[in-house]
């Protein structure tokens, strides 16, 4: 307990480093610095919980992930520009936001802004349905069925039940919480599955802080060298190495497999892209498209949430063991 301790406080200071050195480098645009940052950071994160509980090594990695990840995508939104971003705002969005663009943290103190209270109680209602959920899950497990079959059915439950709290509940307060600070922060998880392409869930709907993280950091920087096609599946292999950060080295398992889901993921948006340019519009039936873009975002994703994921994390999340 003691060693875990003085782990937090390393971790700590840690991203203090990475948020205030970050801000130097954001008003420089030392962005090639900014990503050896990311690099070296992560790497000690690692070392730090190496040998801790992994949900305890899943938030450390994830939470520096994300703070020198912050400093790359607001260095490059600010490159070429006028720093306006002062550092009392940087350190909120910093500390306090989950998406990764800080130009709405410019207003930060102006008038409350309106739908924050919708915001809250829709973010509310969505945590209470996560918790039903958890709580159904504690009493699937004492149903005398199949081990297996509990634990397929268990494990999608508490998938759901987690999303529902984190994606569209705490983000969804924490978004109307900054609105009634003048911040006009907006869904980060904005009804994906109204999304009838795969090209609409993950560009505008699912995760929009990864899209506009990758779409900055990724996409933007290499189009004019690579082309659009090429930009666009560097992305989301991108994407593919981050989630392999938060689902694989917590438990030292699984690897490749969340990085084959979101390769598998960017080809698919290119064949989207290529069957509209050729004027093959079956994706315009919203009936059609719905269920092509449920499919494929659900069957391939034992490969994101492998087993040992599922089972050293999920599972003790929600206070239960496989």
């Amino acid at each position: 307990m003691e060693l875990t301790f003085r782990h937090m406080l390393y971790f700590a200071l840690l991203n203090f480093v990475i948020i205030f050195l970050g801000y130097v480098f954001i008003k420089k645009t030392m962005i090639v610095l900014s990503w050896i940052l990311l690099v070296v950071t992560i790497f000690i994160a690692d070392l730090l919980f190496l040998h801790e509980q992994p949900i305890l090594k899943m938030l450390a990695i994830i939470a520096t992930t994300f703070a020198g990840m912050k400093v790359i995508t607001v260095a490059e939104s600010y490159k070429g520009k006028e720093l306006t971003l002062k550092l009392n705002q940087w350190l909120v969005f910093a500390v306090g936001w989950a998406g990764m663009r800080a130009q709405p943290f410019e207003t930060l103190g102006a008038n409350p802004l309106p739908n924050a209270w919708p915001m809250i109680r829709f973010g509310i209602s969505r945590i209470i349905a996560g918790l039903l959920l958890i709580l159904l899950a504690h009493q699937v497990v004492l149903l005398p069925w199949d081990h297996n079959l509990i634990h397929i059915l268990v494990s999608a439950v508490l998938l759901v039940a987690l999303s529902l709290i984190l994606h569209f509940g705490i983000l969804s307060i924490s978004a109307g919480m900054w609105r009634l600070q003048g911040v006009n922060a907006y869904l980060l998880f904005n009804a994906p599955l109204k999304s009838s392409s795969l090209t609409e869930f993950w560009g505008r709907r699912w995760n929009i802080a990864f899209s506009e993280m990758t779409a900055i950091t990724i996409f933007r920087p290499l189009k004019s060298k690579v082309g659009d096609g090429a930009a666009l599946m560097l992305a989301f292999i991108f994407s593919g190495l981050l989630h392999e950060l938060a689902l694989s080295v917590p438990v030292n398992n699984g690897y490749g497999l969340p990085l084959l889901y979101f390769i598998i993921q960017g080809i698919l948006v290119l064949i989207e892209k290529v069957l509209s340019s050729k004027k093959i519009m079956f994706l315009q039936n919203k009936i059609i498209g719905k269920i092509w873009t449920l499919f494929w975002v659900i069957a391939p994703m034992p490969l994101l949430f492998h087993t040992q994921f599922i089972t050293e994390i999920v599972w003790p999340l929600a206070g239960l063991h496989f």
